[in-house]
């Protein structure tokens, strides 16, 4: 679905705006390369404030309607946060060192605790991001984490991805309808049906990558079953072609699986943002070409790699400027009139939120 070429009203008229990334590689790099050489000095602890930092950046250069959205963690918060959970896998694991028929409890712990803790990491991340000078929030509780999140990964994987578009589903509904700003809530229903399509494409990305490796095993197997009967038994001459096919089969594996991925996320992107409704009345949408997408998060990927990670910023800018361009909202009526609104109630909502931001765990 694509709105280029859709009127946009200007000023504060109701109306379709997009939303625009501002931001450019030259400046981001210059945060980016202080952030690693800090964190590296720092053996990790100023990762915190580099994650700040970054954030504040790409969020302030995030824009609709001529206004961008903030930031407002501190990097205490966040290292306070990572220490905690740190501090609970040390003595957990001490414990169960200690007394042996505990050595399942690291685990049982991690999977009752990780609901909570990513409920919790949400709602921070939501309190700490405002726009407008009104905060967002998160209302999500543990118990929807565990079936969106954990119960939904289980069932992807055991069905072996046939019902990772139901999960995908779980996983919105739980994000989008528990998502408020200013006291008004969001609501996202994306449906199976459009869920199921984007699944279709990469699951017969997939299937051509699956296809390749059994042509590749076929070609090799008079070799293969002599190396399992009798292990040692292939020359070396013998070996070559076949260690040869299993690193082409390692590629193709990769490759068509990532790719089916990037597939995958576009789509369910696009699916949810656009069945994403704001205050009942306002309704969002994403178009991003999944093509177009996978081809960024491709070529991305190999320019950082062969410029040994330097591109990274430019790589980072790029997608950021490809997915916001191709966001929006359809405000209906006034939207100078409903922001002042929503200042006038989110105000003193955003003020109780500087006490009780909490800490950010990292889930």
């Amino acid at each position: 679905m694509s709105l280029e070429g859709s009127p946009q009203p200007a000023g504060q008229a109701g109306g379709f705006h997009r939303i625009e990334f501002t931001g450019k590689a030259s400046e981001y790099f210059g945060i980016w390369i202080v952030n690693v050489l800090l964190t590296i000095l720092t053996l990790g602890i100023y990762s915190a404030w580099a994650k700040v930092r970054r954030n504040r950046y790409f969020y302030g250069n995030t824009v609709l309607l001529g206004r961008s959205f903030e930031y407002h963690a501190r990097g205490l918060q966040i290292l306070i946060g990572r220490l905690i959970v740190l501090a609970g896998f040390v003595a957990l694991n001490v414990i169960a060192a200690v007394v042996p028929v505990l050595a399942l409890l690291p685990t049982i712990v991690v999977l009752i605790a990780l609901p909570w803790l990513v409920a919790k990491g949400l709602r921070f991340s939501a309190r700490v991001t405002s726009y407008r000078n009104v905060r967002f929030d998160f209302v999500g509780g543990p118990g929807g984490a565990f079936k969106a999140f954990i119960l939904g990964g289980l069932l992807s994987v055991i069905t072996l991805g046939i019902l990772t578009p139901l999960a995908s589903r779980w996983a919105a509904r739980y994000l989008g309808q528990n998502l408020r700003y200013g006291g008004k809530a969001f609501e996202t229903d994306p449906r199976l049906g459009a869920l199921y399509r984007s699944w279709l494409v990469s699951f017969l990305i997939a299937l051509v990558g699956l296809g390749v490796i059994a042509l590749l095993v076929l070609a090799n197997f008079s070799r293969i079953v002599p190396m399992i009967e009798t292990p040692g038994s292939l020359s070396p001459e013998e070996q070559i072609p076949l260690i040869a096919s299993m690193v082409i089969g390692y590629i193709v594996l990769f490759a068509t699986f990532g790719i089916a991925g990037l597939f995958y996320r576009a789509g369910v992107r696009n699916a949810t943002w656009s069945t994403t409704l704001f205050d009942g009345q306002h309704r969002l949408l994403s178009d991003v070409s999944r093509r177009r997408y996978t081809w960024i998060a491709i070529s991305n990927v190999l320019v950082t790699i062969f410029t040994l990670g330097l591109m990274r910023p430019w790589a980072a800018v790029r997608m950021a400027r490809y997915t916001w361009r191709h966001t929006g909202v359809t405000f209906t009526g006034d939207v100078g009139e409903l922001f002042s609104r929503i200042e006038e109630q989110g105000s003193a909502i955003g003020a109780e939120f500087m006490d009780f931001e909490g800490f950010d765990f990292g889930f």
